[in-house]
């Protein structure tokens, strides 16, 4: 038998599907709320392979030790500026507020934070920050807030389910009653009914084909929202990350220009003084990436002989000198020497734009609530971290704003889902049916006798979606890449699995993966589209404008196999109103 299915359904008070911050920290705090809640995680990694492992640079935060002239209205106002006006205004007033009393949490717990000469936790510089209050671990600080975060998970009881990937939520009348999961280790099926869910999934870099995402960020969380007939927000928000390691396109973290690296063109100018002369290589991160493109496509890049008009431009360390690279950002520079066998105490990193992170994803509000439509919200179904969209990252997302973003709305939502489940009872789900269409569902990709390699129909879709809804987009180009997507999508049942085993059988989920790929990347294609204006990392070369009058509102988008439907909701302004936005 192919399958093994449980004895008996899983049964958790909550049920929370991503490893990384988002998730760990709200099921720490669900814990502290009520230790007598029974708590899951379920990751389809080891919940400390979670992406959120790789976040470098740091977590925003008016701690004041750095600037004691810096408030959080400063950086409520840089986030929404950042946005470009994009974000909703409450739910940024609230990871301003809140930013400070988090991160000392976080010291708390054991988070080792680099520190000033007298003690306090050390602040940089960022990308958009008008202060320097940005909390870092050296060039590791995504890592050293995960591990203590997971450890505490352990203290607090929490059930880990590692390796498990999740296929289905299961959603019914308006209700979330718990997922459908499948062990990778043996082919196990497992209905989990549960009083509320959360999706802390993260986000889908692998839609594109140069990311600094990893492997298992391939939008799953999304796909299966959209699946499941409720709305996705703002998808054509896509930021690409200004310093991706040119081949490679792994991240050089946004620290390295924190302190004081230089962005230089094949002339050896520093180019950014013609596009931001007030921040030059710290303004935003949307702002620092079309310049770069503009100078590549200018003529101005490198090539890999040095010669000029190339693919890439030199992020410059030198004049840093070894002990403040080696104490401030060390992992930029082993990863430049391991990778590319660049030493950037002597040689500038070669770097390129690369997908980073998405601004979109499923539409909650300030407590992790999942919206159904403008106004309504959906039973017993949470989200918080990069695959939600609370919106305080509108249509740019400042650096460090992230792990932010993770740690105050991952407690805020679990706080709340500690509340939500008090007084509700567990669902009732139909077992068997949830586990028969899994297993055929699995059994059909086992038994296609197709002739495309998952690998090959990956990497067009991937191809496409870089080529089509890139940095730059224009309605043509969109248009050509939305019928090539559509096309791609539809050589699905093509595929063939080589592997028709039950054990670790990895192409069952590379599978699964694609499917979600093809999903999220259709919806981000077709809202960009649909967005006749030039906003934040939604750059449209034949509508260069923004364009408040028709365009100041959020994207939802609906997902069908048949077509791809377009709604709108306002955005919260209650304290900046939009203005020109120029650094």
């Amino acid at each position: 038998m192919l399958f093994a299915v449980g004895e008996i359904m899983l049964d958790h008070d909550v049920i929370i599907i991503g490893g990384g911050l988002a998730g760990c920290r709200a099921a720490v705090e669900i814990a502290r709320t009520d230790p007598s809640l029974n708590v899951a995680v379920v990751a389809k990694t080891h919940p400390i392979r979670s992406h959120s492992v790789a976040a470098q640079g740091g977590i925003a935060a008016t701690l004041k030790n750095v600037d004691s002239t810096d408030t959080w209205e400063a950086h409520a106002f840089d986030t929404v500026k950042g946005s470009d006006y994009l974000a909703d205004q409450d739910a940024v007033a609230i990871l301003a507020q809140e930013a400070p009393d988090v991160v000392i949490d976080l010291e708390h717990m054991g988070v080792l934070f680099s520190r000033l000469p007298d003690g306090r936790i050390a602040q940089r510089a960022f990308g958009g920050h008008s202060h320097n209050r940005t909390c870092y671990a050296a060039d590791k600080t995504g890592h050293a807030i995960l591990h203590e975060l997971v450890n505490n998970l352990r203290r607090y009881g929490v059930q880990i389910y590692q390796e498990w990937y999740v296929m289905r939520l299961i959603l019914e009348e308006g209700e979330v009653k718990g997922v459908v999961m499948y062990h990778i280790l043996d082919g196990q099926i497992e209905i989990v009914r549960a009083k509320a869910v959360m999706f802390a999934t993260g986000g889908y870099g692998r839609v594109y084909n140069t990311t600094s995402n990893d492997f298992a960020s391939t939008g799953d969380g999304l796909a299966m929202t959209a699946m499941a007939g409720l709305p996705l927000q703002d998808m054509e928000f896509v930021q690409f990350h200004p310093t991706g390691l040119y081949p490679v396109g792994v991240l050089i973290s946004e620290a390295v220009r924190g302190e004081g690296a230089y962005l230089i063109n094949s002339q050896g100018d520093r180019f950014m003084a013609n596009y931001a002369p007030s921040r030059m290589e710290l303004a935003p991160r949307d702002i620092t990436s079309r310049a770069i493109t503009y100078e590549i496509r200018a003529g101005r890049g490198i090539n890999n002989d040095g010669s000029a008009g190339g693919s890439f431009v030199y992020l410059d360390l030198r004049h840093m000198g070894e002990e403040k690279i080696m104490s401030r950002v060390p992992f930029c520079w082993e990863e430049a020497h391991r990778l590319v066998g660049v030493d950037a105490v002597t040689q500038p990193i070669p770097v390129r734009p690369t997908i980073h992170y998405c601004m979109g994803g499923i539409p909650v509000n300030t407590d992790g609530r999942v919206r159904s439509s403008d106004s309504g919200l959906v039973e017993g179904f949470f989200a918080a971290g990069e695959s939600a969209c609370v919106s305080v990252h509108g249509a740019n997302r400042l650096g460090s704003n992230s792990l932010l973003e993770c740690v105050v709305y991952g407690k805020r939502t679990g706080a709340a889902i500690a509340h939500y489940v008090q007084n509700r009872k567990l669902p009732t789900v139909e077992e068997q049916r949830y586990i028969q269409e899994a297993k055929a569902e699995i059994q059909t990709l086992l038994d296609q006798s197709g002739e495309l390699r998952i690998h090959h129909l990956r990497q067009a879709f991937q191809d496409t979606m870089t080529q089509d809804c890139g940095v730059f987009r224009t309605e043509a180009v969109l248009q050509e890449g939305q019928e090539r997507l559509h096309n791609l999508q539809q050589q699905y049942s093509q595929i063939y699995l080589d592997d028709k085993g039950k054990d670790w059988n990895t192409e069952i989920i590379e599978a699964l993966e694609l499917r979600s790929l093809m999903v999220v990347g259709r919806m981000i294609i077709t809202s960009a589209l649909n967005r006749r204006e030039s906003r934040g990392a939604h750059f449209r070369e034949d509508y260069p404008d923004r364009d408040d009058g028709n365009f100041l509102k959020h994207t939802l988008t609906y997902y069908s196999p048949s077509g791809i439907d377009i709604q709108n909701r306002p955005v919260a302004i209650t304290m900046f109103e939009p203005q020109e936005r120029k650094y």
